[in-house]
């Protein structure tokens, strides 16, 4: 599969359009493209044929939370609690996608055993059949509640009209980014550090909304910094992948356990067969420790220091150009809008 990011042509960065674009711009340019993800995936996501589109329409969710809390002294007033309200659609996106994903593992891992054990995993998969059709109308009520629709809207507003960061003198993009890039950075390092052999999956998990939060700094500047932003993202979607797939274990674990005790107790054979499934992954947990620290290696090395040398040097042209004596305002959101062209990947 073509990498997206390959798209990009090194030394494409640092142009004047780059060099002027203000904070506010790019910020609002990435809503709009995070919207428009949403309003392409939400339809699919409501007939919940393909499990594919709420897994979009949840990524579109996550990268508009992370803008609105990256860039938020950039965003218009009207958004100053928006970020609240996409952390509770997260929550109800997430509830139902975590059953689709414990589903897909389900079926997946009933395809190569015998026709007698396949027959033990149909009351399971019965039971979080039931559990997801719940878990897709409370899903289904909350995206046409009020609150979501008046949020929605309001990011739709916001997305294109000035507010805090905009004129002449606004914060450059190039001049804001590396402050924000780096924090999100440091505090990876720090979840990274904090693990050892005893670690609770709630300190991997931690380590995984630390990389999300710098994958999705790194994805708004993208563009911006070219090569370097690439290589850090590469690196960071092989950690992420590594963490993901200890996460979606452990939570399928922790499900097949409150199942069990369930008082509607689930047939015999079917308990059986989940207590080999949540051994199969309780071994896929294993060695999880060692294998992050395999793709951190790769990431906090040359790959991050040449990424953190041209951020230093695109913000330092950029307070050179804004020093200078200048004819014209900030960069319009049209150019905004093709310096950030790169987002939606």
């Amino acid at each position: 599969m073509t990498d997206p990011t390959d798209d990009l042509a090194p030394g494409a960065t640092g142009t004047p359009e780059h060099l002027s674009l203000s904070a506010q711009a790019l910020a609002l340019s990435a809503l709009r493209h995070y919207l428009s993800d949403w309003i392409h995936h939400e339809p699919g996501a409501r007939r919940g044929q393909d499990p594919e589109e709420l897994h979009q329409l949840r990524v579109a969710a996550r990268r508009i939370e992370a803008t609105l809390g990256l860039l938020r002294d950039q965003l218009p007033s009207r958004l100053a609690g928006a970020r609240t309200n996409a952390k509770g659609v997260l929550r109800m996106l997430g509830a139902a996608r975590d059953l689709d994903v414990q589903l897909e593992e389900l079926r997946t891992y009933c395809e190569d055993l015998p026709e007698a054990e396949r027959a033990a995993a149909l009351p399971l998969e019965a039971r979080l059949e039931e559990q997801r059709g719940r878990a897709r109308t409370r899903m289904v009520a909350a995206l046409d509640s009020e609150a979501t629709r008046h949020w929605l809207e309001a990011l739709d507003i916001a997305s294109v009209e000035p507010g805090r960061g905009a004129g002449r003198d606004a914060p450059r993009a190039l001049t804001v980014m590396p402050e924000r890039i780096k924090a999100c950075y440091r505090k990876l390092r720090k979840a990274v550090g904090s693990l050892h052999a005893a670690s609770a999956p709630d300190d991997f998990h931690r380590v995984r909304r630390r990389a999300k939060r710098l994958r999705y700094a790194l994805e708004c500047g993208r563009e911006l910094y070219g090569r370097p932003a690439d290589d850090v993202l590469k690196s960071l979607r092989r950690l992420q992948e590594e963490l993901g797939h200890f996460q979606d274990a452990n939570m399928a674990r922790a499900r097949l356990a409150v199942l069990a005790g369930d008082s509607s107790p689930l047939p015999p054979q079917t308990l059986f067969l989940m207590g080999r499934l949540a051994e199969r992954h309780a071994h896929g947990t294993r060695g999880a420790r060692k294998r992050l620290e395999r793709s951190w290696r790769k990431l906090r090395g040359r790959r991050w220091k040449a990424l953190r040398a041209r951020m230093s040097e695109l913000a330092a042209e950029a307070q050179a150009m804004a020093c200078a004596p200048q004819d014209s305002a900030a960069v319009p959101l049209a150019d905004a809008d093709r310096a950030a062209s790169a987002l939606r990947h």
